[in-house]
């Protein structure tokens, strides 16, 4: 019996477990789901809830009020994994009809993310050089200076670069190797001469001449990896040193803004080139991992940076058209 299992307890816990192994075989990991379709199990339970087709609008109405949320965004994902899950299960003939009758909120504002320029992502490894080692983290001044350098430079995951192993850095043909990322997919992300040279030299300074091709890539025991939430805990508590400018309207900086400002900056770097996004796009969806450009599309934050590089590209292609 998994923990799952083990959790669910009300009328609905084999319907829900069916349903979470019928989404997770369609390569989704459904964690943040899991744990809302508990939230909706464990109120069945104390409610006293016997019957899957007991379940009308008005206990789903009170479910949804026991669980208040302040933003529009995490309400919403709760009524949707909720109505998705009766969904299927009136597919299934579980149900004769989808007792989740809310409606969704506005979301009234989208989160504007905070851009790393080159010279805030040479800050945050200055600092990072910093950072004081101890016993039960040995070589930490290097373990985060490279991480952040891969999550900046390479625009990967935080889970990507804490799963990765030594033998996952393939110096032959200049390749990290990403496994099991989004919907269980493995990629191979090629890196420059100079990350190469700092992936060579980590791996030499954290883990000797001879590591074993097993042991994980970033670990303070050479024995577990070191868990993303350390690295994104370790991110925060060096923010105040950065001294950052955030604009009006710009949210608090997170560890995965260094991604967004990969994607950004990729964009950038092809318009001042010359290069038509629209051809590349498909060729930065596979670089990031994602499943089709739309997905990419999210990362690409518009700035006035690339308002100014569209606008002369449209001056260049149209001469004479846009003036006032």
């Amino acid at each position: 019996m998994n923990r799952c299992q083990a959790e669910l307890r009300s009328s609905c816990a084999a319907p829900i477990e069916a349903f979470l192994q019928f989404k997770r075989a369609l390569g989704r990991k459904y964690r943040t789901e899991a744990a809302a379709l508990r939230l909706l199990d464990a109120y069945l339970a104390e409610h006293n809830i016997t019957a899957l087709q007991q379940i009308e609008p008005r206990i789903i109405d009170a479910f949804l009020v026991s669980r208040p949320r302040e933003h529009a965004r995490s309400y919403n994902h709760l009524v949707g994994t909720v109505r998705r899950f009766f969904d299927w299960a009136l597919m299934q003939g579980m149900v004769d009809h989808n007792p989740v009758t809310a409606s969704s909120r506005r979301v009234s504002g989208q989160r504007i993310p905070y851009l790393f320029s080159l010279d805030d992502a040479r800050r945050l490894l200055e600092v990072a050089r910093g950072l004081r080692s101890c016993s039960r983290a040995p070589h930490r001044a290097l373990i985060y200076e490279t991480v952040f350098a891969l999550l900046y430079g390479l625009g990967l995951r935080v889970g990507e670069v804490s799963r990765l192993l030594v033998s996952d850095v393939r110096f032959d043909n200049a390749t990290l190797l990403i496994r099991e990322t989004k919907f269980y997919k493995s990629r191979l992300v090629p890196f420059g001469p100079l990350m190469g040279e700092r992936l060579a030299r980590y791996v030499k300074q954290r883990h000797g001449t001879c590591p074993s091709p097993e042991t994980p890539l970033f670990t303070f025991t050479k024995r577990g990896a070191v868990n993303e939430c350390t690295f994104s805990l370790t991110f925060h508590s060096l923010l105040p040193r950065l001294a950052l400018h955030i604009p009006a309207g710009v949210c608090t900086p997170r560890l995965h803004d260094l991604r967004h400002a990969f994607a950004v900056g990729t964009l950038l770097r092809w318009y001042r080139s010359g290069i038509d996004p629209n051809a590349r796009l498909v060729r930065l969806s596979t670089f990031l991992g994602h499943a089709d450009p739309a997905s990419t599309a999210v990362y690409l934050t518009i700035t006035e940076e690339l308002l100014r590089e569209a606008d002369r590209r449209f001056r260049a292609f149209a001469p004479g058209r846009g003036q006032p």
